[in-house]
Order: C-alpha cells, then sequence, then structure tokens
C-alpha cells in the first residue's frame, strides 16, 4: 500500500463512525489495485460526525466556502453547503475530508448536489482488507459533475467491475442528475 494512504487509515482506524476512502483512491481498492496515480487522498464520512473529526485532527485545518479556504474553528459546525474539508499537519501530510449528507429519518445517504438521488446507508460505505472505501457509484456520480479524461479513465476500468445493482444505481441516479452525460446512455444500456 501507498504510504500516505496508510497514513490516512491508520488516522481513521478508530474512527468510530462510516467512513471510506473516496476519489480515485476508492475506485482503486475497489478494483484491488493502483490503475493510476493520485494526487490527493479523499476521505468521506457522513456529516453528522463532524465533531467526531474536527477532535481528531491538528495542524492547519480548513473549510472551502464559495471556493476559497478559510480556517475551520474547532468549535464551529459546518453546515450546507460547506462540505469540504483540508488539513495539513506540521510535516506537511495533507487530506482532503468531504462531509456527506444523510436522512436519518430513512437511514439514507442523500446526493448533496439533488437530494432525490439516496443509496441506503449500508450500501454506502464498503470494506476492503485495505480500507473502507465510498461505494464505487457513487464516486463516479460525483466524477460526473465535471468529467475530465482521467475521470473517463476511471469510469471505463470501473464500470466492467459493477455489480447489476450497482450499475442500475448509477444508471438511475445520472439519469437524474446529468441526464446528458456521455456516461449516462452507456451505463444505461448495461444496466
Amino acid at each position: 500500500m501507498h504510504s500516505a494512504l496508510e497514513r490516512a487509515v491508520a488516522l481513521m482506524g478508530d474512527f468510530n463512525a462510516p467512513w471510506g476512502l473516496a476519489g480515485g483512491w476508492a475506485l482503486d481498492v475497489f478494483i484491488g489495485r493502483q490503475s493510476r496515480p493520485h494526487a490527493d487522498i479523499d476521505i468521506a464520512l457522513l456529516r453528522t460526525d463532524q465533531r467526531l473529526l474536527r477532535s481528531r485532527i491538528s495542524g492547519r485545518v480548513q473549510k472551502v466556502v464559495a471556493g476559497q479556504r478559510t480556517d475551520w474553528l474547532s468549535n464551529e459546525m459546518l453546515d450546507p453547503p460547506v462540505h469540504e474539508v483540508h488539513v495539513t499537519w506540521p510535516d506537511g501530510y495533507q487530506l482532503e475530508f468531504l462531509l456527506n449528507e444523510q436522512d436519518t429519518a430513512t437511514s439514507e445517504w442523500v446526493f448533496r448536489r439533488d437530494s432525490r438521488i439516496r443509496q441506503p446507508l449500508h450500501l454506502t460505505f464498503a470494506t476492503d482488507r485495505v480500507a473502507p472505501y465510498l461505494a464505487p457509484e457513487i464516486v463516479l456520480l460525483y466524477k460526473a459533475k465535471s468529467s475530465t479524461p482521467k475521470d473517463d479513465a476511471d469510469f471505463n476500468t470501473v464500470r466492467p467491475l459493477l455489480s447489476g445493482q450497482q450499475r442500475s444505481w448509477l444508471a438511475r441516479a445520472l439519469a437524474v442528475a446529468v441526464p446528458e452525460h456521455r456516461w449516462a446512455a452507456i451505463i444505461a444500456r448495461e444496466a
């Protein structure tokens, strides 16, 4: 395992709430190998667990508000639309944390860009021998917003490994969130 990834997993190892790697690393854990270089490490967790997160991180801790980084005060609660936290430890190590929404009444993960898109919470984070990770269909949904050639490569690498249930969920989610996206037609044919 990559040393920076090992450090992230160790940091979160006893985090007593749902969490998982997000972004490209989540997809690589899902496929069982590193498919490409990664510029950063993203960790997804539920917004309701932000106090637990804040109590565990130190160094320079910043939230992203309207595209700008500002300090996240230790006693401050982050409300939507703020969902991104960047942490830089004194030795230069960096992680990005992504706050995910949930409906506590239904035990569902909720897509922050469109609350009609939901997933049972027990299907949102998967566990692997390497580390927990955000479900690949959710990672691909996030990547569809402003996909780059790197994201297209991720989609093409991961798509054949998705279960029928994951494909169907992604097809429905893309049809709602970004129906004109080129992935929507591809995954709809395969669902």
